[in-house]
């Protein structure tokens, strides 16, 4: 009858209706992990290229790309100390084909030194942790003569703050991992914030500054060829590479400070991609031949499934929120 209600029957068929519409209309089907990847994948690097946090990853990426059958591109997106490039991939649609890999600042640092960030990464989805490399307290030898920490803490406190400590940048974890050298060791060092590794290290090499906390895939190279010295590494145990070494916690009990690199998606991922992303990921890091390129770089193969990201991610966290607090530091 015309100007009468619809049919009850016809309107419950509506909601479905609508569902399977949407369920096939382009641009709007689910992510699944058993199509995916069926494109290029897009790995968002914050920081520039030639160090070593871009190097992890491009590594990765390769191997993946063989695997897959499509291209893993790596795209360096720089610049805020690292937040540019992680706003990308935190807006970017949650279907897998873009990521972020990056060391521990926009993943666990900066919300904690910006007063505002335009994302918020403990809504990130934890994916993996694909390696770790332990930093280490580096010296100019010609201007501090210390061949071991006792002996480095026992000049710094002669020369309270007027020994010169070289950083990456305010907040990075070179100058948390100083700042936390001076709290345990009660000592001071003037900071001198550079932008990025390299022109860090050209500064001590050059004597400009004194001493610098930094990975080693980037300073070890300098150290064996004598234009730096290493005094002590960062992790909680000496390396089985550098076995002769001691670390910073033989002489301060419980330092530990190390470089990692992770690879995070989109809020709201699908879990089987995560997964999938997960398990591939880790098959790569068993392959001998990619063991043997993170060697080069004094890198230690990580791993494991995602609920021990997650839980790594967050003690990192709580382990640089405390030396933020301790030493006040907080930026615009």
């Amino acid at each position: 009858m015309p100007g009468s209600a619809p049919d009850l029957s016809v309107r419950r068929r509506l909601p479905l209706l609508a569902l399977l519409l949407a369920l096939f209309v382009p641009g709007h089907t689910p992510a699944r992990a058993g199509d995916y990847p069926d494109r290029p994948v897009k790995i968002v690097v914050p920081f520039p290229a030639g160090g070593t946090a871009d190097a992890i990853p491009r590594i990765i990426a390769d191997w993946l790309s063989r695997k897959w059958g499509h291209p893993v591109v790596v795209e360096n997106r720089t610049g805020a100390a690292g937040n540019i490039g992680a706003e990308q991939v935190y807006h970017a649609p949650p279907d897998g084909y873009t990521l972020l890999s990056s060391p521990p600042p926009p993943l666990v640092i900066n919300h904690n030194l910006y007063r505002k960030l335009a994302y918020d990464p403990t809504k990130f989805e934890p994916v993996i942790v694909m390696a770790q490399v332990p930093n280490a307290v580096m010296v100019n030898p010609h201007n501090i003569k210390a061949s071991n920490v006792p002996e480095l803490i026992a000049f710094l406190k002669g020369n309270s703050d007027r020994t010169i400590c070289a950083t990456q940048g305010n907040g990075t974890t070179s100058h948390l991992t100083s700042e936390l050298f001076q709290s345990m060791a009660k000592v001071k060092l003037r900071h001198i914030p550079y932008r990025g590794s390299a022109p860090a290290l050209q500064g001590l090499v050059a004597g400009d500054v004194d001493i610098m906390f930094d990975n080693l895939g980037v300073s070890l190279p300098l150290a064996q060829a004598g234009k730096l010295k290493l005094l002590a590494v960062a992790s909680s145990s000496r390396l089985p590479s550098l076995p002769n070494v001691p670390t910073i916690a033989e002489t301060l009990p419980g330092f530990e400070s190390v470089a990692w690199y992770g690879i995070v998606a989109p809020p709201k991922t699908p879990k089987d991609i995560i997964e999938k992303i997960n398990a591939d990921v880790n098959e790569a890091l068993r392959r001998p031949e990619i063991q043997e390129h993170f060697k080069k770089l004094s890198a230690v193969a990580f791993g494991g499934p995602v609920d021990k990201t997650s839980k790594y991610m967050h003690e990192e966290i709580e382990r640089w929120i405390t030396v933020i607090r301790s030493a006040n530091i907080e930026l615009q």
